[in-house]
């Protein structure tokens, strides 16, 4: 049996947990983009389906990003039609398909783990604080949107206070609230085996969530959730309207300057949200599989080429779906593939079914795995480990909850990148003198940077001293280094010094060097 069917019993349940997280945020996406609604279901249906075959990433679940709404947003209000937009989108993922093949997927190799980490739990607290005015009846702020400053004027923190002075809807609080605790008690209680251990929480959330709001209407219509409270998915009443859904990208302005800007711009960016997101959910994966970088840039491109083909938003790999994954325990792609395919199936037979989900229950969902992402377990975690780990990893947190997810990862990253160098600049040079002897150590690979470290302590000698100048825990000594390790072998024979130089680079005549006039070759 092939890999990605010998999981299957896992790969089920877990593919519906995440199409129904996907469901309100391509609507959510789309509509803070400023796109036609249904843009953001063929995202997603080209992020499971296309992204999820191409992709070796066994958990990663790509859609239409929040991060990119800014980016979409403004595109399309610049570009003369939305066709000419979808062009530019389709190039953009032939530009990471181009990406791939340079090799570029290796950069998310060097982002710090606290940073990951960082950007996990961020998106875990917005979740949690996004998710609540839908919680609780106010839904002014679209599902995709998870920029601190809102464009209705308000932010994170304002709209939930207004939600719950002056927008609270009580029978939403309710079902938010029963689905909440049945979540956390079926986390705790579900069954080991039988029929109900393949039964997803989340199914049984919005399924019992729709027939409470039915009772409600029947039983205390006061408290029953009105329309502008429920998912809305476009609804086609003949296989032609389905049809007239898609859109052609418009191939007749790809001589506009502004649809290459926007090209390289969604490329680059999607990308580095993409790579990002992947490395992140490899850390969250249980078998800690390692994901192909370069080749997800190649699905990652793919995706976007399909997905601007048919009137579809850009895709990257989402953190939300990708963690709503990691939580339903599925344990291969087919997950991934086979929730694209429930989106189709669904926005395609059952749309007056979904329509009738309350988004208070979907965001339920989202709230409890945002607190999966965000447990204060880690916090202390992090705490443990000491400075250099706790505050990019909380600076991290702060800038992406105070900015948008782009900005504040790219504030985490200079930070991070920050403390790294730091770390770098540890003493790399050591001078021990005893008796007339010397022994300066490099502890590491000698760059650049070091050359006023390794010419201080060489300064430190004293006449008439025996030197022994150790590079033996060296791999690479940098040029510069060398000439400072030349020059004072030259100098020392007027000094009375003597100079032993150990260790053996490549290119060195030889392991050993006693003679203080004899210099080290340039490895």
């Amino acid at each position: 049996m092939s890999r990605p069917f010998a999981t299957w019993r896992q790969d089920v349940p877990a593919s519906i947990v995440v199409a129904l997280v996907a469901l309100p945020l391509c609507l959510g996406v789309a509509l803070a983009s400023g796109a036609p609604l249904f843009s953001g279901l063929i995202a997603g249906i080209a992020g499971g389906i296309v992204i999820g075959f191409l992709s070796k990433s066994p958990l990663s679940v790509s859609g239409p990003a929040a991060g990119l709404t800014v980016i979409v947003f403004a595109a399309i209000e610049r570009l003369p039609t939305y066709e000419a937009f979808l062009l530019a989108v389709v190039l953009a993922g032939a530009l990471q398909i181009a990406f791939s093949f340079s090799r570029g997927g290796v950069l998310a190799e060097f982002v710090p783990t606290s940073v990951i980490t960082g950007m996990l739990s961020a998106i875990g607290l917005i979740l949690i604080l996004k998710q609540f005015p839908h919680a609780v009846g106010y839904d002014g702020d679209p599902e995709g949107d998870f920029t601190f400053f809102q464009p209705d004027g308000m932010n994170t923190f304002s709209t939930m206070w207004y939600a719950l002075t002056d927008s609270f809807i009580w029978g939403a609080a309710l079902i938010a609230l029963v689905s909440l605790v049945f979540l956390f008690w079926w986390d705790a209680n579900k069954p080991k085996d039988g029929f109900f251990r393949y039964v997803p929480g989340p199914l049984v959330v919005v399924v019992g969530a729709v027939l409470l709001n039915q009772l409600f209407a029947g039983v205390a219509p006061a408290l029953a959730i009105g329309q502008t409270h429920l998912v809305e998915v476009p609804i086609a009443t003949s296989v032609t309207e389905f049809a007239g859904l898609f859109t052609l990208p418009d191939f007749g302005s790809i001589a506009l300057p502004a649809v290459w800007t926007t090209a390289i711009t969604l490329a680059i960016v999607a990308s580095l949200e993409s790579l990002l997101s992947v490395k992140a959910v490899d850390e969250l994966d249980p078998q800690r599989r390692t994901t192909d970088k370069n080749h997800e840039l190649l699905a990652q491109g793919g995706g976007n080429i399909v997905s601007g083909m048919l009137g579809g938003l850009p895709v990257t790999s989402v953190i939300v779906r990708s963690s709503a994954n990691v939580d339903a325990n599925a344990g291969s792609k087919m997950s991934t593939i086979l929730h694209g395919f429930w989106l189709l199936l669904s926005v395609a037979l059952i749309p007056t079914v979904l329509n009738l989900i309350p988004l208070s229950a979907l965001a339920a969902i989202l709230i409890q795995t945002g607190y999966k992402l965000a447990k204060p377990a880690l916090f202390r975690q992090f705490w443990n480990r000491g400075w250099g780990q706790f505050i990019p990893f909380v600076a991290t947190i702060l800038a992406i909850l105070l900015t948008d997810l782009l900005v504040g990862i790219l504030i985490g990253l200079a930070i991070g990148f920050a403390f790294v160098v730091a770390r770098n600049f540890r003493p790399s040079v050591s001078f021990v003198e005893h008796n007339g002897s010397v022994m300066v150590r490099a502890r590491r690979n000698l760059y650049f940077i070091h050359k006023y470290e390794l010419q201080a302590a060489l300064n430190r000698v004293p006449d008439n001293a025996a030197v022994v100048v150790d590079l033996t825990a060296t791999e690479y000594v940098d040029p510069d280094n060398i000439d400072v390790i030349n020059a004072f072998i030259k100098n020392a024979s007027f000094r009375g010094v003597t100079v032993t130089v150990r260790g053996d680079l490549p290119g060195r005549s030889s392991s050993q060097i006693n003679a203080p006039t004899k210099e080290v070759v340039y490895a």
